[in-house]
C-alpha cells in the first residue's frame, strides 16, 4: 500500500497545496527525502509566484499530479549538507529554480542544458528517482542535490531576486543563444508583465534599444519612467504598429495567452528573429510569407541550464536587476492566484515564506 505524502520520508515538511483542478490551494503536510550524501536541505525564505504555478494549480496545461505544491523560484538557507557536497555550507544564501535533477549522462547534460534533459526532474509536480513525486517551494524546507542548487549572491536581495530563478533566465538564456546581445542592437519585448519587465532591465544591460509592445496603453508610462525602456508600442494602434514595420531586430515574446504572431513579425528587420518564452494553452497560427520574404526565424527557449542560471544570477548582481515585486503572506496565495490570472500584480508576487508559513 502506498504510503501518504506525510509518511513518505522522514523529515516533516509543511506548505500549501492545491487538491485538484479548482486550483484553491490550503495547508499540507509532507515529508521530505534524508538529506543524501550529496544533498543540502535548505530552509525556504521566499518563493516567487511564477504565472506556471497558476497554470499547474489549475491543471490548464493537462499534466498535473494533485495535490501539488507550487513553486521553483526559492531563496534559502542552507541548514544541513551531506558528507559529499562541495560547493555549500551550513548558513549559505542558495537558490532553486525550475529543476532539481537531470540523468547527467545525455547530450545535454553533457552541454550544461540540463533544462532540456529527457529525464530533467522539475522542483514540482515530478517524480523523483526514487519514485516519489517532488514538491515545490510554496513550503517550509526542500532538499535537493547540490548540483542543482545555485549560490546566491549577496548583494541581490533575497526577496526581489527570488523570481530570477525563472523570469530571469528564462529571458536570458535565449537573449545569449540567439545573440541578441549586441549593444545598439533595437530589442522588442512583447507583453509587460513577469518575464518582459525582467526582460527590458536585462536588455538595457546588455546595452540594446528596448521598446516594450503591448496592447496596453496605460503601461507607456511605467515601461518607459520606471524600467527604463525605450519606446513604447500600442500593438491595437493599427497607425502606430505600420510606422514600426521593419525597426527590429529581435522580439522576445512573453506573452502566455493565445496572440496572433504576424503583427509582430511584420515589425522585424531582414533577419530578425522572434523568439516565444510565454506558453499559451493552445497553438498559435504562424504565417510562413513573411518568413520567407523577409528570411526572418521564429523561435523558442525553455529556461536555462544550472551553468546559465548562476551567470545570470551574478550578472543581474553585477548589474542591479531584480523584479518588482509585491511581498505577501503564505495565507493571501489564493487571492493572488486570483489576481495573477487578472494580470493584476507589478510585476511578481513572492511569498514571504519564512515569516508567513505557520501550521
Amino acid at each position: 500500500m502506498a504510503k501518504s505524502p506525510e509518511e513518505e520520508h522522514p523529515q516533516k515538511a509543511f506548505g500549501w497545496a492545491a487538491k485538484d483542478s479548482s486550483g484553491l490551494l490550503s495547508p499540507f503536510h509532507f515529508s521530505r527525502r534524508e538529506t543524501g550524501d550529496g544533498d543540502v536541505t535548505i530552509k525556504i525564505l521566499y518563493c516567487g509566484v511564477c504565472h506556471s504555478d497558476l497554470h499547474n494549480v489549475k491543471n490548464e496545461w493537462g499534466f498535473t499530479m494533485y495535490p501539488v505544491v507550487p513553486g521553483h523560484e526559492i531563496v534559502g538557507t542552507v541548514t544541513k549538507t551531506g558528507k559529499n557536497v562541495k560547493k555549500f555550507k551550513v548558513g549559505d544564501r542558495v537558490g532553486v529554480g525550475v529543476l532539481v535533477d537531470s540523468c547527467k549522462r545525455c547530450e545535454s547534460c553533457q552541454q550544461d542544458l540540463e533544462n532540456y534533459c529527457p529525464q530533467m526532474i522539475l522542483t514540482y509536480n515530478s517524480y523523483s528517482q526514487d519514485g516519489t513525486k517532488t514538491y515545490g517551494g510554496y513550503s517550509d524546507i526542500v532538499v535537493v542535490d547540490e548540483h542543482y542548487v545555485l549560490r546566491f549572491p549577496e548583494n541581490l536581495p533575497p526577496d526581489a531576486g527570488a523570481p530570477l530563478l525563472c523570469a530571469g533566465i528564462t529571458v536570458y538564456s535565449p537573449m545569449k543563444y540567439y545573440g541578441m546581445t549586441e549593444p545598439g542592437k533595437h530589442l522588442g519585448v512583447a507583453g509587460l508583465g513577469g518575464l518582459g519587465h525582467v526582460a527590458v532591465k536585462i536588455g538595457k544591460a546588455f546595452g540594446l534599444k528596448v521598446t516594450v509592445i503591448s496592447t496596453s496603453p496605460k503601461k507607456e508610462e511605467e515601461a518607459i519612467d520606471r524600467l527604463g525602456a525605450d519606446s513604447f508600442l500600442v500593438s491595437s494602434n493599427p497607425a502606430k504598429m505600420k510606422a514600426a514595420i521593419n525597426t527590429m531586430d529581435f522580439i522576445i515574446d512573453t506573452v502566455s495567452a493565445v496572440h496572433p504572431l504576424a503583427p509582430l513579425i511584420s515589425l522585424l528587420k531582414l533577419n530578425g528573429k522572434l523568439i516565444t518564452v510565454g506558453l499559451p494553452e493552445k497553438p498559435l497560427e504562424l504565417p510562413i510569407f513573411p518568413l520567407v520574404l523577409g528570411r526572418k526565424l521564429v523561435g523558442g527557449s525553455d529556461v536555462g541550464g544550472i551553468k546559465e542560471t548562476q551567470e545570470m544570477l551574478d550578472f543581474c548582481a553585477k548589474h542591479g536587476i531584480t523584479a518588482d515585486i509585491e511581498l505577501i503572506k503564505m495565507g493571501d496565495i489564493n487571492t493572488a492566484m486570483e489576481r495573477l490570472a487578472k494580470s493584476d500584480v507589478k510585476y511578481r508576487f513572492v511569498i514571504d515564506v519564512a515569516n508567513s508559513l505557520s501550521q
